[in-house]
């Protein structure tokens, strides 16, 4: 069984406690139907501080995530939309548990164990976080929901996408009283494949509506990234950041350098690339310190994983 872990830990430099009333409404979804999650089921999960965030079965989607402010104010921080049916028309990636395969995979080819693999083409030439039918586009089952922690299921058959292997999915959601959103997988299969999962929020610590993330300084430690090419496919080199708009070993402002002529910058439209993290041993290691110096939220990614 192959486990990894992600800790997205929120915080306000002046952050005063907040308390909220949680609120639940659980139905089970058949993970056998695709795309056809058109209701407002949401699972809610809190903690005794106010940050409170709430997930729909549909691709496993966190639709809000409030965390207080450095006055104690509660706002959300993920991008996202109103209400769970207006997901399955709408960005298929905002909120997403994304697999069997984060990012791109050229051509939509692989060979593993001898045996070439064709996966359903949807980025051009290339297969991108699991197909049109991946996991951000399936029903989840959510069984077990305590007051802080949500935990999804999904069952991905042999051939799905053309990957190889029954692959049974657990993937829980918990909001520690730290102000921690600890996102731990899990996953078994049947036939040797390949996995590569991930949490695809995107985030704006000042608040929804409030602005862009232009202004957010970020700290990431790592020394080297990966480049790519113009259909964004790791080009294999392992790139020194420093030098570089990639460079964010000091904290720096996201929009000082993002529109500079840097070939890596055109390629990507900004910053869509992999850093190499510094990391020892096994664990759980720091990856990178996000700021918004107007809210004073501070929001901390750990992980197991290399990048």
């Amino acid at each position: 069984m192959k486990k990894i872990s992600m800790i997205l830990l929120v915080s306000a430099l002046l952050g005063a406690a907040c308390t909220s009333e949680k609120k639940h409404e659980a139905m089970e979804q058949d993970n056998e139907s695709k795309g056809s999650s058109l209701n407002e089921t949401v699972d809610t999960i809190a903690n005794k501080n106010g940050m409170m965030a709430t997930i729909t079965p549909y691709g496993g989607k966190i639709i809000s995530l409030w965390v207080p402010d450095k006055n104690g104010l509660i706002g959300d921080v993920v991008l996202g939309y109103d209400s769970a049916s207006q997901y399955p028309g709408g960005n298929p990636f905002f909120g997403a548990l994304v697999g069997r395969y984060g990012n791109r995979i050229a051509k939509g080819k692989f060979m593993l164990e001898g045996e070439e693999f064709q996966l359903t083409l949807n980025n051009g030439v290339n297969a991108l976080h699991g197909g049109p039918g991946g996991f951000h586009n399936v029903d989840w089952k959510i069984e077990n929901v305590s007051d802080s922690s949500a935990i999804l299921y999904y069952t991905s058959k042999d051939g799905e996408e053309g990957y190889p292997g029954n692959a049974n999915i657990k993937v829980t959601y918990t909001i520690t009283n730290d102000n921690e959103l600890v996102i731990d997988y899990e996953a078994t299969t049947d036939k040797t494949t390949i996995l590569n999962l991930t949490q695809h929020s995107y985030f704006n610590l000042a608040g929804a509506g409030n602005g862009t993330i232009l202004d957010h300084s970020l700290y990431i430690n790592a020394d080297m990234f990966t480049p790519v090419d113009e259909g964004l496919i790791p080009t294999g080199e392992l790139k020194a950041v420093k030098g570089t708009p990639f460079d964010f070993t000091k904290t720096t402002p996201i929009g000082e350098r993002i529109n500079g002529s840097d070939i890596q910058l055109v390629n990507g439209k900004g910053y869509d690339h992999n850093w190499v993290l510094n990391r020892k041993g096994d664990g759980l290691s720091l990856a990178a310190i996000l700021t918004e110096p107007t809210s004073g939220r501070v929001m901390e990614v750990w992980t197991t994983q290399p990048g």
